[in-house]
C-alpha cells in the first residue's frame, strides 16, 4: 500500500496542480471559512507529501477540497477511518436510548464486522457493519429507513425486546396504530424522540397525549408525554436483531419501576 503522502502527491499531479496552485487555493478556502488554519504553505505541503507529516483537521479539509478527494478516504490512508467511528463507538456505550442523526444508507454485503451494543437506545448515523440490508432498504431512494440501538440500560420492553438489540425503523410510518393486533408479538412498536432521549416500545395515542406501555414483565412504569411539544414519533419498528446468551444485568435507576401492588395492564 502506498504511503498517504505519495497518494496525495499522485492525486495533485493527476490534476496538473503545482505546490503553488494548492497554496493559492488554500488561501481562498481560508478566506471563505474565516480561519487561517486552512492554509497549506509550500513547506507544509512538501512535508505532508514527502516526509510523512500528518495534516491537521483543517488542512485535511483543504486537501480534500482542492484535490477533489473524499476526506473519509484520506482518513483511512492515515489509519484513522472517520467512517467507522460508529463501529468503534459501540465499544463505549452511552447510558441512554438514542437515535442516529442521519438517514440509513446501504452497507457493503461482504462486511464482516459485527455491531456492538450500546447502553442506551440510540439512532445510528449509519447501519451497523455486518447487517444485511433488506431489499426495501437497498431500493429506497428517499432514505426512509434508519437503525436504532436499544440501550443496555433500557429494560422497558424486556423480555420481548432485549437490551442491546438493533431495531430497523420505517420513518414513513409515524401514525400510531394500536387496534389491529391479537397478541403482544403482533402489537406494533415505535421509536420515539423525546427532549431528553428516546424510547422504543409500545405506544398509544390519546388525543395530544402519547402513552408508552412497557412490557408487564419489565416491572417498569408507564410514561406519557404531550405531542408534539414533548415527544415526536420517529417511525415504526419493522425489524429487530437481538442477541441471545448475553447477561444484560444493568438496571438504570432513572427508569421508574412499577409498584408491586399495581396492575399495569397493556393498554
Amino acid at each position: 500500500m502506498l504511503p498517504p503522502g505519495l497518494r496525495l502527491r499522485q492525486a495533485r499531479e493527476a490534476l496538473g496542480l503545482t505546490y503553488r496552485d494548492v497554496e493559492k487555493a488554500s488561501y481562498q478556502i481560508a478566506v471563505n471559512r474565516g480561519r487561517p488554519d486552512f492554509i497549506l504553505h509550500l513547506s507544509r505541503l512538501a512535508d505532508i507529501e514527502n516526509r510523512g507529516v500528518i495534516p491537521s483537521l483543517h488542512k485535511l479539509y483543504s486537501l480534500a477540497a482542492i484535490l477533489h478527494l473524499d476526506p473519509f478516504d484520506i482518513s483511512t490512508w492515515y489509519e484513522a477511518p472517520f467512517g467507522q467511528t460508529s463501529n468503534d463507538g459501540a465499544s463505549f456505550p452511552p447510558p441512554c436510548t438514542s437515535l442516529s442523526s442521519a438517514p440509513l444508507q446501504a452497507i457493503p454485503p461482504n462486511s464482516a464486522e459485527a455491531p456492538g451494543a450500546l447502553e442506551t437506545t440510540e439512532l445510528l448515523r449509519r447501519p451497523p457493519a455486518g447487517i444485511m440490508p433488506l431489499p426495501e432498504i437497498k431500493n429506497s431512494a428517499n432514505h426512509r429507513y434508519r437503525y436504532g440501538f436499544v440501550g443496555l440500560c433500557d429494560r422497558r420492553m424486556m423480555p420481548l425486546l432485549r437490551p442491546g438489540s438493533t431495531v430497523l425503523i420505517d420513518t414513513s410510518l409515524r401514525r400510531v396504530e394500536d387496534a389491529e393486533w391479537s397478541s403482544e408479538y403482533d402489537r406494533p412498536m415505535y421509536f420515539v424522540e423525546l427532549r431528553s432521549g428516546y424510547r422504543c416500545g409500545w405506544f398509544q395515542k390519546d388525543k395530544a397525549r402519547l402513552i408508552m406501555q412497557p412490557h408487564t414483565l419489565s416491572r417498569c412504569a408507564p410514561e406519557s408525554w404531550i405531542t408534539p411539544d414533548e415527544a415526536e414519533i420517529v417511525g415504526q419498528v419493522v425489524g429487530i436483531i437481538s442477541y441471545l446468551g448475553v447477561p444484560w444485568t444493568l438496571r438504570p435507576s432513572a427508569i421508574r419501576e412499577a409498584r408491586p401492588n399495581c396492575s399495569n395492564k397493556a393498554l
